[in-house]
């Protein structure tokens, strides 16, 4: 993983760490459940996780607990939306996941099928710790506890901050489609 800043006209590399994906490599036709992690161009969302905010963290943070949900179910109204739900989750979804979850103690949101939320094409793209750096998600992106602070103590929403996931050829082709050479 790569982060750039604009500095007057030119793209600058800020950091640089490993990163993992999903078990099943990349994909531009995600589907939901198939453990790859989406292509493309897309905004970053607010963090959350289980711990106490972060110091010196810009963007928003909601700290989670057994009550935080993301609705990875297609057949539910909910797809893919963070829900916080006192019920019991096994009788309104058939799928979701805790967000509290041992990976999720910091994590920032990929805003990817969120508008328009497309059922069965994917949901809960995050940015999170890894369990170790050769143990792949099941789509998401994730770092090293550290670099992942980092990114997260780096990330500044007035800047409309976004995440371009792909091999090197497909992020090239995504910043020549903006006019935006990196340096």
């Amino acid at each position: 993983m790569r982060t750039y800043e604009k500095r007057g006209n030119k793209w600058v590399q800020v950091h640089k760490s490993a990163a993992v994906i999903g078990k099943n490599g990349l994909s531009s036709s995600k589907k939901e459940g198939d453990g790859r992690t989406p292509v493309g161009l897309f905004s970053i969302g607010e963090s959350f996780g289980f711990a106490s905010k972060p110091a010196n963290l810009k963007m928003r943070y909601t700290q989670t607990n057994n009550y935080h949900y993301w609705i990875d179910d297609p057949t539910s109204p909910d797809y893919n939306k963070w829900i916080y739900y006192r019920g019991n989750p096994n009788k309104r979804w058939k799928s979701y996941e805790r967000m509290n979850h041992y990976l999720y103690k910091y994590a920032v949101i990929i805003n990817y099928n969120r508008n328009p939320i497309i059922k069965g094409k994917g949901s809960a793209i995050f940015l999170h710790r890894w369990r170790q750096s050769t143990s792949p998600t099941a789509g998401c992106v994730a770092l090293s506890e550290k670099q992942l602070l980092n990114v997260m103590r780096w990330i500044a929403p007035s800047k409309q901050p976004k995440i371009i996931i792909g091999d090197q050829s497909s992020i090239l082709t995504q910043l020549k489609a903006r006019n935006t050479p990196a340096k």
